[in-house]
C-alpha cells in the first residue's frame, strides 16, 4: 500500500529514542522529512545520523524542552525554516513519575501536566497555523490507561485520558481546515519506560524483573509485549492518505490487553 508520505515533513516530539524513535524511523523509510527532537543534543545528533542512513527522508533536529514554551516556538520555527512546510505532528513526552496518591506532591501534579498535557496544547496551538494551510493530521500519543487505569500510575492515569478530550473536541474544530487528529495508546511494549516499571513493580514485590514480565505477558492476550515497530506502523497509517475520515478516535496498540469495550 502507496502511503503517500513521501516529500511530506512530520515533526515527531520526544523522539530521540523509544516511540518517538520508532515512529520518526518509520516514516523516514516512507521518505517523510522527520524534524526529532529532545533534550539530549548529542543524542539526537547521533539519532538524526542513524536515521537519515535508513530512510529516503531528510532528517533534522533540535534540542527541545517541551515544558518550556519558547523551545516549543523556536521548534516549531526551525522545522518551517528546514523544510519549508508542516504536514504531520506526532505529540509524545515521556511518562510522569510512578506513585501513589498520597506518595505525590503538588510538585508532582504540576510538573506531570505541564509534561503531558499542556506540552500538546502548546505544540499544537504553535503547529496550528501551518498545518491550516495544506490540511495534515496530529497524533497524539498517550497509553492504555485511557481506558484502564493502570495501578500506581495515577498521573498518567489522569493526564492521558485528558488528552483524549482535547483530540475528541479539536476534532471538531479542526475538520472545517481538513486536519485529522487521532490519539494512539500503546499498552505493554518493549521501550525503556516500560522496562523500567516492571522494574518498580519487582521491587515493590521483592521478586525478579523477569517474573514480572511473565506475569504481564500472561495477561496479554498474545503473551508477547508488542515492538516499537509494530506501534509504529499503525501509527504510520493514522498519519498517511490511507486514513482520509477517521478523526477524534482513539485506538489501543496493547496485543488485546484491554478488555473494556
Amino acid at each position: 500500500m502507496d502511503l503517500n508520505l513521501s516529500g511530506k515533513t512530520a515533526l515527531v516530539i520526544a523522539s530521540s529514542q523509544g516511540l518517538g524513535y520508532a515512529i520518526a524511523e518509520r516514516l523516514v523509510t516512507e521518505g517523510t522529512n522527520v524534524m526529532i527532537s529532545g533534550r539530549d543534543e548529542e543524542k539526537l545528533k547521533e539519532k538524526a545520523s542513524e536515521l537519515e542512513s535508513r530512510g529516503l527522508g531528510k532528517v533534522a533536529f533540535q534540542k527541545t524542552d517541551i515544558t518550556k514554551i519558547e523551545d516549543i516556538k523556536q521548534l516549531v520555527s526551525k522545522t518551517i525554516e528546514v523544510f519549508g512546510s508542516l504536514q504531520l505532528l506526532i505529540n509524545n513526552a515521556g511518562g510522569p513519575p510512578a506513585g501513589a496518591f498520597e506518595e505525590l506532591t503538588d510538585d508532582d501534579w504540576q510538573n506531570s501536566f505541564e509534561l503531558n498535557l499542556l506540552s500538546y496544547v502548546r505544540v499544537i496551538r504553535e503547529a496550528l497555523p501551518f498545518l491550516k494551510q495544506q490540511g495534515g493530521k496530529i497524533l497524539n500519543i498517550a497509553s492504555s490507561s485511557i481506558k484502564e487505569p493502570i495501578p500506581g500510575l495515577i498521573l498518567s492515569n489522569t493526564f492521558r485520558t485528558g488528552i483524549v478530550g482535547l483530540s475528541k473536541t479539536l476534532a471538531s474544530e479542526f475538520a472545517p481546515h481538513n486536519i485529522l487528529i487521532n490519539t494512539i495508546a500503546p499498552g505493554r511494549i518493549a521501550t525503556d519506560r516500560v522496562k523500567h516499571l516492571d522494574q518498580i513493580n519487582a521491587e515493590k514485590q521483592g521478586v525478579d524483573i523477569e517474573k514480572v514480565e511473565l506475569t504481564m505477558k500472561a495477561a496479554i492476550p498474545l503473551k508477547r509485549y508488542g515492538t516499537p515497530e509494530e506501534f509504529a506502523n499503525v501509527a504510520a497509517f493514522l498519519l498517511s492518505d490511507a486514513n482520509t475520515y477517521m478523526t477524534g478516535s482513539s485506538f489501543l496498540v496493547d496485543g488485546g490487553m484491554i478488555k473494556a469495550i
